[in-house]
This record gives C-alpha cells, structure tokens and sequence, in this order.
C-alpha cells in the first residue's frame, strides 16, 4: 500500500486490518498521535486526511491509501505553526498526551469555520460570517478530551490563533 503522509510517500505492506493509528506508530515510528480510548472517543489520536480531521484509531489505513495524511509531526518544524506556539504561550498542556490531537483538530476546525460549517451552538445559520466566540469554539473541540483539565489553556490559544481571522 501507499501512503501519503506528512509530505512522504511510504510504500508499506501491512494487514488489512490495521488501523491508520497502528500504521503511524507501529509501523512508521510516528508516535505524536496518541492511543488514548482506543474508541474514538477522546481525540488523541486526530490526524488530518486532507485537511479534515479524523480519529485515526477508527480508520482502517487501507482507507486512506493516497490521500494526503498529515500527523502533529507534520504540522510544524522550524519556525513552530502558529497554535503549537500559542498552545506554549498559553500553557495549553500539562501532561501533553492529549496535545497532538488538540493541534490536529484545532487546525482542521478552523478550516471548517472559514468554509462556513455550522456547528450545533451557531446561533445563525444563514450569515455569511461565522464568529468563532469561547462558546463556538469549545463546541467544535468537544470531541477532544484532556484529563489534566488544561481547557483553559487550549481555548485562549486557539482563540489567540484563530479568532482574529475572518471566517
């Protein structure tokens, strides 16, 4: 099989009940995403396939054979992207486990907001711009859990990082 991620083509030969989670970190070392629940139910593991966030432990790998996959690994090197520097900058991280899929999502949710998705708390659907105010935003991250409880911290660097854009 192949893969497209982070940039990279990986010509792989696993089973075909091998999850894109297990692929990233078992099979090409790619350890940012993280097995939290195993469920799909805490968000460690968002990846983004092109530019839409997915819990790569639900997904089988063969699924996403060509199609562009970029991980937390992916995201930023030297200078830092923006939100990993906000997420520093506003203590977004105490333990971290959960950080990478924070990131990945976050970076996706924000594409969403500028492509004008709704989410269940906008308030008006048929405006042509969206808000991305602290009630928005926690909506559209609920699917990525922390146990450290550093929610304060994660908002006010995605709001710091994306808020200002026009959506």
């Amino acid at each position: 099989m192949n893969f497209n991620i982070n940039g990279e083509t990986h010509q792989l030969e696993v089973d075909l009940r091998t999850s894109l989670l297990d692929l990233l970190r078992d099979h090409l070392g790619l350890t940012g995403s993280k097995k939290g629940c195993n469920q799909g139910a805490c968000g460690a593991c968002t990846v983004l396939v092109e530019g839409e966030r997915i819990n790569a432990c639900l997904a089988l790998a063969v699924q996403y054979q060509d199609r562009a996959i970029v991980t937390v690994e992916g995201l930023g090197g030297e200078p830092l992207h923006p939100l990993q520097q906000a997420f520093i900058d506003h203590d977004g991280f105490q333990c971290g486990y959960c950080t990478p899929g924070q990131l990945c999502s976050a970076v996706a949710m924000a594409e969403e907001v500028r492509r004008g998705l709704p989410s269940f708390v906008t308030a008006d659907l048929s405006s042509d711009v969206m808000t991305l105010d602290h009630d928005e935003l926690r909506e559209r991250m609920s699917g990525n859990l922390c146990r450290c409880g550093a929610y304060n911290g994660i908002v006010d660097a995605i709001a710091e990082t994306y808020a200002k854009e026009p959506a």
